[in-house]
Parts: structure tokens; C-alpha cells; sequence
């Protein structure tokens, strides 16, 4: 992991939501790739942060574009979601690896708003990079969703033997 680059990645879309929330949706031209951590059993977190940007997107006349890799998206979900119906694109069953090079094709076109991939892997340095440069490009924002799955052991405290000292009492 790039700690130094996953803070400025962090700062970007923080400061870009900023804007977003300042700036009529027809003006908005900033280039910017953000990886989202999220568990595959908290799928409404995802939504809680994501959809508020998405919604503000879909007031643009250009398109989202969604690469999933299983599921279809359901147009009641899309429409009960306040995403625009007309300008919502899914490109489903893709393989892991064509997903992030579809990614930079689309980002670079300039034709979509936002363009939402899954991919299992945290992202190379070089792989941010390319996919940054498109974005800057197209105008446009992309979002890696790469989900973590909960192991509910990893919570419990991990066995082995505790020296109690009054030395740091």
C-alpha cells in the first residue's frame, strides 16, 4: 500500500465533494480515481457514501458507467436510488482483468461523468497513475470498489500469554 498516496487520494475526493457541494453540476470539470474499501456484508455503506455524488453527477448530460463484475443492476434500484435512468450504462460480466483497462478507455473518452469498476486487487502505482491521466482527460471520476470480506475472527483478541507488570501501571 502507498500510505502517502492513499492520503492524497483520501484529501482529492474530500475536497472534491467540497466543490461538488458549491458548483453548478453543469461546471464541474476535475479529473479524480478513488479507490473504496468496502465489506461485502455492509453493502449500505457503500450506497450511504456513494450516492449523494452520483445523484449530483446525474444532473450532468453526460452518462455513468458501471463495470460490474456478477450483478445487474435493477432499474427499481436505479430509479429509487435518484439516479437518472437515461444515463445510467452497465457493462456487466466482465473479467477482473479487462476492467481496469475498460476503465481507462472510458475515463478517457470524456463521455461519461463517473465511471464505477470492481476490482479485487488494490491498485498498482502504476495502475493509479494510468488511471488518473484518463480521468484528467475525460474530466471525468472513477471510483475502484474493491470489497474485503469480514472474518469475524479477525476481531477476537489473538491468543498467547500477557505479562502483567506494575512497571506500566
Amino acid at each position: 500500500m502507498y500510505t502517502s498516496d492513499y492520503a492524497n487520494r483520501s484529501t482529492t475526493l474530500a475536497s472534491t465533494l467540497n466543490k461538488l457541494n458549491h458548483v453548478e453540476p453543469s461546471s464541474i470539470t476535475t479529473g479524480l480515481i478513488s479507490e473504496m474499501v468496502y465489506r461485502e456484508d455492509q453493502p449500505w455503506m457503500t450506497q450511504l457514501l456513494l450516492l449523494p455524488l452520483l445523484q449530483q453527477l446525474g444532473q450532468q448530460s453526460r452518462w455513468q458507467l458501471w463495470l460490474t463484475p456478477q450483478q445487474k443492476l435493477s432499474r427499481e434500484w436505479v430509479q429509487s436510488a435518484g439516479l437518472p435512468l437515461t444515463k445510467v450504462m452497465q457493462v456487466n460480466q466482465l473479467s477482473p482483468s479487462v476492467t481496469l483497462d475498460s476503465m481507462i478507455r472510458a475515463l478517457r473518452t470524456g463521455n461519461y461523468s463517473v465511471v464505477i469498476g470492481w476490482h479485487s486487487e488494490e491498485l498498482t502505482a502504476e495502475e493509479h497513475r494510468q488511471l488518473a491521466m484518463a480521468a484528467e482527460e475525460g474530466n471525468a471520476i472513477g471510483f475502484v470498489m474493491r470489497p474485503v470480506r469480514h472474518d469475524p475472527l479477525a476481531a477476537r483478541q489473538l491468543s498467547g500469554i500477557k505479562i502483567h507488570s506494575n512497571l506500566y501501571h
